[in-house]
């Protein structure tokens, strides 16, 4: 079982409430991608992972399919509360460093948190944009993405980065929803215009932007080593499955 997140309120009416008004009807401010972030997120940090493990699917999963690199960098773009880290459970000390990127810095005082409870050494938080970290060790053996990339304005830049930081036959490894293209390539799913239409218009009212050319960009840039394309459940909406996608690519060498 995932640990609870340290400091914060397990799963409850009261919490989810809250972070449903944040959801649905708190206004989003702020002139920067950092501010507006900050604004979205301040009010709901401390009750962020009770409510999102039952929104965000096939992150513990994506992880099931990563091997740590025995000393080698990991870095997780987009990283909030720092959660992605327990996914690992004992492997996560294999690592000679982990590095749990944001802009959040209400998210990142939970990642902290965590770090301090959990007792690991070889992990740091590191308040940055996605589209321009670089670990200081110049290079990643692995960066991982869960949730991220569709909140993040320039994603492209974001694939980008994380392509020139990873080492050769390094891995990137991402969780998100996603929408298909009208005409997808032969084995990529193709969702109805109600599909692609009612999710895109849906998650853009808190600046999550669904995205049908994740997939064929990624593949673009990497040699695809997993991708599963499914659906799944959302908070108080039982008949409505969501698209997501996991995706595992490895850069050449």
């Amino acid at each position: 079982m995932t640990p609870s997140t340290p400091s914060a309120p397990r799963g409850s009416i009261l919490n989810d409430l809250r972070i449903l008004w944040h959801l649905a009807a708190a206004r989003v401010t702020g002139n920067t991608h950092e501010e507006r972030l900050e604004s979205f997120y301040k009010g709901q940090a401390h009750g962020y992972d009770a409510f999102r493990r039952r929104m965000l699917h096939g992150r513990p999963e994506l992880f099931q399919h990563l091997t740590p690199v025995p000393g080698g960098v990991w870095v997780d773009l987009g990283a909030g509360t720092g959660e992605n880290a327990e996914h690992w459970g004992p492997r996560l000390q294999e690592f000679g460093r982990a590095y749990l990127v944001d802009l959040s810095s209400s998210l990142l005082k939970v990642a902290d948190e965590r770090i301090r409870e959990r007792g690991w050494t070889n992990v740091a938080t590191v308040h940055a944009d996605a589209t321009k970290f670089v670990p200081p060790e110049g290079a990643a053996d692995l960066v991982t993405m869960s949730y991220s990339l569709t909140m993040i304005p320039d994603w492209f830049s974001a694939v980008e980065q994380a392509w020139r930081i990873l080492k050769p036959g390094g891995t990137l490894a991402i969780v998100d929803f996603f929408v298909s293209r009208k005409y997808p390539a032969g084995g990529l799913v193709k969702h109805r215009w109600s599909t692609r239409t009612f999710w895109q218009l849906w998650f853009a009212s808190d600046n999550v932007f669904l995205n049908p050319d994740h997939i064929p960009f990624l593949q673009s840039r990497l040699e695809t080593a997993y991708l599963e394309q499914r659906r799944g459940k959302m908070p108080y909406l039982p008949f409505v499955r969501a698209p997501y996608y996991l995706f595992v690519g490895r850069k050449p060498v």
